[in-house]
């Protein structure tokens, strides 16, 4: 026991600790990219998967004001092969570049969780779990409502069924994106851009209260059971 607890080995555990802490911090951008990579992966794969299912949900549904092609799919193998057969393989991307750009969404979420936060803690010592309820869900409708416009074209896009320019058929590029934006707000007015943000509101902003309610409760008790003070506000 004595040798364990000896100034040799403090020594080496420190070492061992610097020379870690400055490993991860050189090579951090790297995993950066690395995690960023795979979001750009996981978005690539998966986006032909709801390209289908907005098709299938969305079929037969009556769009007011809406110069929409019908459709008739008997399923999921079938609305692929149409989907290929008719508008080509790339179709199944569709809607992929406001898929990229839609990561921001929680970025810009957990920036407003935060900077709310450090606002309350300047004028208390302590957050309820109501104060953490409350700016949990305001930084989600600020994040969602920022973002709504860029999945209104991403489901616009994943539908693929209105009738556009041929030259506008693309992947979901930014001349797209801000091509659909445009014909819109032409056509419908500013608020077009946000049809259907209060159920989305409904859907996403309870839930991230009650994450960032149960992240919160989570950290401060895992710091009372391990002992430690922690090094934020909790």
């Amino acid at each position: 026991m004595a040798s364990v607890l000896s100034y040799e080995s403090l020594v080496h555990a420190v070492a061992g600790a610097v020379g870690s802490v400055t490993a991860m911090t050189v090579f951090f951008p790297l995993d950066t990219a690395r995690l960023r990579l795979q979001g750009v992966v996981n978005v690539l794969l998966t986006t032909p998967l709801w390209v289908v299912n907005t098709r299938l949900k969305l079929q037969g549904a009556k769009f007011r004001n809406e110069d929409i092609v019908p459709t008739n799919y008997k399923g999921i193998i079938d609305a692929f092969h149409q989907i290929v057969r008719d508008e080509g393989i790339l179709s199944l991307w569709n809607g992929t570049f406001p898929s990229l750009l839609l990561v921001f969404n929680p970025a810009i979420q957990f920036m407003f969780y935060e900077g709310l936060k450090r606002q309350i803690l300047k004028k208390r010592m302590k957050l309820s779990s109501l104060d953490v309820f409350i700016i949990g869900a305001v930084a989600k409708a600020i994040a969602t409502t920022v973002t709504y416009p860029l999945q209104t074209v991403q489901s616009i896009l994943r539908f693929g069924r209105h009738r556009l320019n041929p030259e506008n058929r693309t992947l979901g590029s930014l001349r797209n994106v801000l091509y659909l934006l445009h014909q819109r707000v032409r056509r419908f007015g500013i608020m077009g851009l946000y049809k259907g943000l209060e159920a989305k509101l409904l859907q996403t902003v309870l839930t991230a209260a009650l994450m960032f309610l149960v992240y919160e409760k989570l950290t401060a008790t895992t710091f009372t059971v391990m002992g430690l003070k922690s090094m934020r506000k909790p």
